[in-house]
């Protein structure tokens, strides 16, 4: 098995265990041990594939790439920034802030999107281009 067709199963069991973890939300204990593992686990790929792949020397060439990879970037940065305000939010809602509920909510569907974009556009990141 290559390291990409590897990284792509592991991304999609995250993306799975994200999707049970917001079903989950009533849940809390559940859904904070859930996601909590979900975004360890995501940014521990991250360094995995940056280990394998040399992803941010990749990055930092973003602007003489290819589209596909420019936008996969986007939504892959947004979605660990995304990251970092959903724990933010989740620990203010955990303390007892009930006003917060609605901003993790929002958040925690804003960070649903960019990460399923994210593993959609990794296919076309990832895939060699074609030369004729």
């Amino acid at each position: 098995m290559s390291s990409a067709t590897f990284f792509q199963i592991q991304s999609f069991i995250i993306l799975a265990l994200m999707v049970y973890g917001v079903t989950q939300s009533k849940k809390r204990k559940k859904h904070i041990k859930i996601m909590s593992s979900a975004i360890i686990w995501d940014i521990l790929l991250i360094l995995q594939i940056e280990l394998n792949r040399s992803a941010i020397d990749k990055a930092l060439e973003v602007f003489q790439s290819q589209t596909a990879l420019k936008i996969h970037l986007f939504f892959a940065v947004s979605s660990v920034v995304l990251y970092f305000a959903m724990i933010i939010s989740g620990r203010k809602v955990l303390a007892g802030d009930r006003s917060f509920i609605p901003k993790h909510r929002y958040l925690g569907i804003t960070t649903l999107a960019f990460r399923i974009l994210t593993f959609i556009t990794s296919f076309y990141a990832a895939a060699k281009p074609i030369i004729n």
